[in-house]
């Protein structure tokens, strides 16, 4: 475990709460589950204390981490239930981000020379489940990406202009929206978004990945904040010979730094659900997800 106790590192600790709540119809008999839910550890966040609370409690629990290094804990439910409650509790220290100078970043074609990509960038150039490339979001991508500008300069213009022409919206999409309708409506939420940019990236033969984690909201000043008022956030990472793969954040239009958690990473948010299952039984069933993002005061 990574601790921040340099004086010359201003760590910032939150404490999260993410609980996820199913309502069926019908009795579920038995179901299996995989989450991901421990924040990842990172050379500069480190998760303190961790815990996973299962309601009813499960027949078997283990833990291991997946093909990406996303921690997993999975479980099965051996018992006749209506209901199922996941609470995960973390507490988190995160370290300021070091980004390069955007303009310092190698020409954007470099991105594209596979010979300086390691094999998990490589898998991050394809399709995956849920991020279709195409000739229309490389043209959409294009007026960022003026030859031999720097990588990451290119990036941030991008990022930029999907914050502009696209509206964050709850209501638009659900999470099995296409890619391409949220390209037609112009609307969408944080994991549109990162999708989005993603696709443009891999259009124009750049590595990109979808991350999964938490942001800190902070309430207009004079107003309350609101227990359970956060949510689960998505952004991007673009992988830059010579310097790793840099966070960015579309929905904010920002580089994310101290006021992010980082979750887990995988080619799309198939790889990286929350929580996903199969069960036998059940109806229908309601979600209810409530996520609290608090910092500690040091």
């Amino acid at each position: 475990m990574r601790s921040f106790a340099s004086a010359e590192v201003a760590a910032v600790t939150y404490d999260v709460e993410h609980t996820t709540r199913y309502e069926y119809s019908h009795a579920v008999s038995v179901s299996h589950h995989a989450a991901r839910l421990r924040p990842r550890a990172l050379p500069r966040q480190a998760c303190l204390a961790h815990e996973l609370h299962v309601d009813p409690a499960p027949a078997a629990i283990s833990t291991r981490d997946d093909y990406f290094g996303n921690a997993m804990t999975i479980f099965v439910m051996g018992v006749a239930h209506s209901s199922l409650t996941v609470r995960a509790r973390s507490r988190v220290a995160i370290a300021p981000a070091a980004v390069p100078d955007a303009a310092a970043t190698p020409p954007w074609e470099a991105g594209r020379d596979h010979d300086l990509l390691p094999i998990e960038a490589i898998e991050c150039l394809f399709e995956s489940a849920s991020i279709q490339t195409s000739v229309e979001l490389a043209e959409y991508a294009r007026p960022s990406f003026a030859a031999g500008r720097p990588l990451l300069e290119a990036v941030l213009d991008l990022t930029g202009r999907i914050h502009g022409d696209f509206t964050f919206d709850p209501q638009a999409t659900t999470v099995a929206t296409p890619l391409s309708e949220v390209v037609r409506l112009r609307r969408g939420v944080c994991q549109d978004f990162a999708r989005l940019e993603i696709a443009c990236l891999r259009s124009l033969g750049l590595a990109a990945r979808y991350v999964s984690g938490y942001l800190e909201t902070v309430p207009p000043p004079g107003a309350p904040r609101l227990a359970g008022a956060d949510a689960s956030h998505a952004w991007i990472a673009v992988y830059c010979p010579g310097s790793g793969w840099i966070d960015v954040d579309p929905t904010n239009n920002l580089l994310p730094s101290t006021t992010h958690v980082t979750l887990a990473w995988g080619r799309d948010y198939s790889d990286v659900s929350p929580i996903r299952g199969v069960i036998l039984g059940g109806g229908s069933h309601a979600l209810h997800v409530s996520v609290d993002v608090i910092r500690v005061q040091p």
